[in-house]
């Protein structure tokens, strides 16, 4: 059994660290090991022979495999580093995106590290650590000398050269810029996806539904959030895919596939901003614009282990962008990383307001915990300690928010954005018919039978929401929750088991939509190999605090 198993969203170049991965003190941690690691870490990208030789257990059974093999000993691997030059096979920059610690005692541990390469592509990197007495010293719980017993190398490619993957799942209309930025401006260089919702001059706006491109007009100017990025100096890469309507959360759609995740093969990307976030996920641009009514930033934040955020109700324009159900739907953003996130902030949200209190306090409520899988559940709980200490705030646990009404919560969102949403599109739905995907089209069915006692009810839970929320998190409190109640499902999963996690996410996700509350999503967590991302809920306005907070946490951890 594992003493303590921790995570650590580290973000950072191994050349540029100096063994702060994590707090030296860190538990996790056995004495020692952090060093050894990031002298590793550094040793590998410099190709530094001789501490590679020393850093490797020097015994006949060591170990050391990637796809092309295994290399047994010591003698084996230091030949393979000694000659891996010469064949072209020397590691390039990267960063370490994410660490994991396992530790077996003083003696023994295992860590993981999530790899970024510059070109874009990803691996693992598996090492088994075992502490050997110092020649000069104690052994194991005293001076030691930590060693690699055994490591293993995977990585995937990243997208070749002038290819694009699956290129009409991901872009509906691309271009080299499709709409250059301006000159100057605090977002010059970056490249963003647009939802294929947005108004961008000159284009139309497909909304996921070939009939309804067919059907649009090229639009006369940007929608202000285009506008704004673009002004800022980002230049926008082309208009990116959507669920139809943008009424899922899954990122599948019948007319133009679904974009790829690639965190793992065959499993879905979540929507509906399913296009920008697969383009940002793949490394093809570096922001996704998209939209956030129900959970559609925030879920494929966490399927592809994108940062993202939905902020607060009415904080950043929908002026521009088809509509779902208005009172709900916001303007919300994906990248790889905190900074980024922030520096979009930055140009789209308005100023924080001084009057509102700064964050105090983190706060986990156990039945928003318990609509997770159990090991989403656990991987929370797991995560919660190490973004405390990050953040320097003390976590406060309840065991009950909703008060015994998460169902009550997701039946009044359920039927508010029914409602909203048959109001915006049930005329063009009635016309149209046969136009839509069986899912979607079931969708706008329910929507279009929403009866007056349930828009009624669904507006009294509404301000119930909002007045709960608002009293929990008034006085600076910030709520911890999984993004989503589990990883990606597989897309060819089961129609039932499929609806089952899309009604456990919706429920997680509706009380921000209720009560039209902030959210950032952090890549914090991993459940079965992939990614499930960490949600902070903040009052109202406090959406430049919690993009602090995520900058903080991962400059804390690297």
């Amino acid at each position: 059994m594992s003493r303590d198993v921790r995570f650590y969203a580290v973000g950072q170049s191994p050349a540029a660290s100096h063994g702060t991965g994590a707090p030296v003190d860190d538990p996790a941690w056995p004495a020692g090991l952090q060093e050894a690691f990031w002298r590793y870490e550094r040793a590998l990208l410099g190709n530094d022979l001789d501490a590679l030789d020393e850093l490797f257990l020097d015994e006949p059974a060591t170990l050391r495999a990637d796809a092309s093999g295994v290399l047994v000993g010591h003698a084996e691997i230091s030949e393979f580093r000694r000659t891996r030059g010469t064949r072209g096979g020397l590691p390039g920059p990267r960063t370490v995106d994410r660490l994991h610690v396992q530790a077996h005692g003083p003696a023994f541990a295992v860590l993981v590290a999530e790899i970024t390469r510059a070109d874009g592509g990803r691996g693992l990197q598996t090492q088994v650590w075992v502490a050997v007495p110092d020649d000069s010293g104690p052994g194991p719980g005293g001076q030691s000398r930590w060693r690699v017993a055994a490591a293993h190398v995977s990585g995937s490619p990243p997208p070749a050269p002038g290819v694009e993957v699956s290129t009409a799942a991901v872009w509906r209309i691309r271009g080299e810029p499709l709409v250059a930025g301006a000159d100057q401006g605090p977002l010059r260089g970056l490249t963003v996806a647009v939802k294929d919702l947005f108004a961008v001059a000159g284009h139309r706006a497909g909304a996921g539904n070939p009939a309804w491109l067919a059907e649009a007009a090229p639009a006369a100017e940007h929608a202000p959030a285009v506008a704004a990025l673009l002004a800022a100096g980002a230049d926008v890469t082309g208009l990116a895919q959507t669920d139809e309507l943008a009424y899922s959360l899954s990122g599948t759609n019948v007319h133009y596939g679904t974009p790829p995740n690639p965190t793992a093969p065959g499993v879905i990307p979540g929507g509906s901003s399913s296009g920008p976030a697969s383009a940002v996920a793949l490394g093809l641009v570096d922001v996704g614009l998209g939209t956030d009514t129900g959970g559609s930033v925030r879920v494929p934040a966490s399927y592809c282990g994108l940062f993202g955020i939905r902020p607060t109700h009415g904080a950043v324009s929908a002026a521009g962008v088809v509509p779902l159900a208005p009172s709900f739907d916001t303007v919300g953003w994906l990248t790889r990383d905190a900074a980024t996130l922030a520096r979009v902030g930055a140009v789209l949200l308005p100023p924080a307001d001084p009057a509102l209190p700064a964050p105090g306090a983190l706060l986990v409520a156990d039945d928003l915990v318990a609509l997770a899988e159990p090991d989403t559940a656990a991987a929370l709980a797991g995560a919660v300690p190490s973004l405390a200490a990050a953040v320097d705030l003390p976590v406060r646990r309840v065991p009950a928010i909703a008060a015994g009404r998460l169902r009550d919560w997701f039946l009044a969102f359920r039927h508010g954005q029914g409602f909203e949403a048959n109001q915006a599109h049930g005329a063009w739905v009635a016309a149209h018919p046969g136009v839509l995907g069986p899912g979607i089209a079931g969708r706008f069915a329910g929507a279009a039978a929403v009866t007056d006692e349930e828009l009624t009810t669904a507006r009294a839970v509404r301000a119930q929401v909002r007045a709960t929320l608002g009293a929990a998190l008034g006085t600076g409190a910030v709520l911890v929750v999984p993004a989503t109640s589990g990883p990606a499902p597989a897309i060819d999963l089961a129609v039932e088991a499929k609806d089952r996690l899309r009604a456990a996410t919706l429920t997680l996700t509706c009380a921000a939509g209720l009560a039209g509350l902030p959210v950032v999503v952090l890549p914090l967590l991993l459940v079965r190999g992939r990614p499930v991302g960490l949600a902070l809920i903040g009052a109202p306005g406090t959406d430049h605090a919690l993009l602090a907070l995520a900058t903080r946490v991962t400059a804390a951890q690297a």
